[in-house]
């Protein structure tokens, strides 16, 4: 991990240490989530230099099993109101195609190509029998923009474009509660994220506006909102990423958090893996960007785990030497000299 990724998880930590001293908060979440990050990140990084092709293909394998495996990220008849449960499901598995799409670009096999995009298709197809609507499109879309990433020559622009777009999809989140939107979209939305989360989110807002700089204190969202309180079984999140940090951890909080996905994409616009691999994990990774802004994603500890994780798999520097998409592998197609004679 580079200078200033371990600068911005070390700020991260420690400021969410300084809110819960201020506050009487509880910064365990926090600190799990940021350790899981850096694990991942690590751990990819490791194995996307020695195993650029098995190791993604493989993370992808173990985050569909964790999906499936563990009763409380899979949806279900038992998982009702809560909607980080759905959410969680969707970003570990838009997380386990965006890596199989990673190793399928990292091969230089047809075969093996067509192999790792047939698990991520796999994919998929898992996350619609899971009835997870949301992960299915994520994972329809990771595959569709990893194939149409083959085209893409200047990675800046394609980099770009991911972080407004997860810029966007969180300032509908502002703008909701805070009632900047026309009635008609404002109810058409309001629709859609259910008038329950939309009130998590204005009690998110009352309590921004008591301490701008510090917030509440790290877990304590669940005690001071009183549509929180209200649920039938509260679980003490806004389901919103930004608007808990927002609400526990004030403007501090959310610079912070904005800084972690925005060293992501700079660290996947230097990365030294081909274009293709590094788009298809910028896609997957500005998917969950999008899931986390208006769930509960980021909760459980297996999702910041697999986005770390791809990162690193994503910013790795293979040892040996990768096939660039488009340019033929030395020595094919290359006619002899003439002159010279072959045996």
């Amino acid at each position: 991990m580079d200078t200033a990724g371990t600068a911005i998880l070390a700020a991260c930590a420690s400021w969410s240490l300084i809110t819960a001293a201020a506050r009487d908060g509880r910064p365990e979440g926090v600190l799990l989530a940021v350790l899981a990050v850096a694990a991942g990140y690590a751990a990819g990084r490791i194995g996307g230099a020695l195993l650029p092709v098995a190791a993604p293909c493989a993370a992808a394998l173990a985050g569909v099993a964790l999906t499936v495996a563990v009763p409380h990220l899979a949806p279900g008849p038992a998982i009702t109101a809560p909607p980080g449960h759905a959410g969680a499901t969707a970003a570990l598995l838009a997380l386990s195609a965006g890596a199989a799409c990673c190793g399928a670009w990292a091969g230089g096999v047809a075969a093996v190509r067509t192999a790792a995009r047939l698990l991520a298709a796999g994919i998929a197809v898992t996350a619609a029998v899971l009835g997870s609507v949301v992960g299915c499109v994520a994972c329809v879309a990771v595959l569709l923009c990893s194939l149409a990433a083959g085209r893409v020559r200047r990675r800046g622009a394609a980099i770009a474009g991911l972080g407004l777009g997860a810029a966007a999809v969180t300032g509908l989140t502002w703008a909701v509660p805070g009632g900047l939107l026309p009635d008609g979209l404002a109810a058409i939305l309001e629709g859609q994220l259910t008038s329950r989360r939309v009130r998590l989110w204005a009690d998110a807002l009352d309590l921004l506006r008591g301490d701008v700089a510090l917030g509440v204190g790290p877990g304590r969202f669940g005690a001071l909102s009183p549509t929180a309180a209200q649920a039938p079984s509260p679980d003490g999140r806004p389901h919103s990423a930004v608007w808990q940090q927002a609400a526990e951890e004030g403007v501090v909080g959310v610079v912070l958090l904005a800084a972690a996905f925005g060293w992501v994409l700079y660290a996947l616009w230097r990365s030294p893996r081909p274009t293709p691999v590094v788009l298809t994990a910028g896609v997957s990774l500005t998917g969950l960007a999008a899931i986390a802004a208006v769930g509960n994603a980021l909760s459980f500890t297996a999702v910041p785990l697999g986005a770390g994780l791809l990162a690193g798999l994503a910013t790795a520097r293979p040892f040996a030497e990768e096939p660039v998409p488009g340019v033929p592998p030395p020595g094919v197609g290359v006619r002899p000299r003439a002159g010279s004679r072959t045996r």
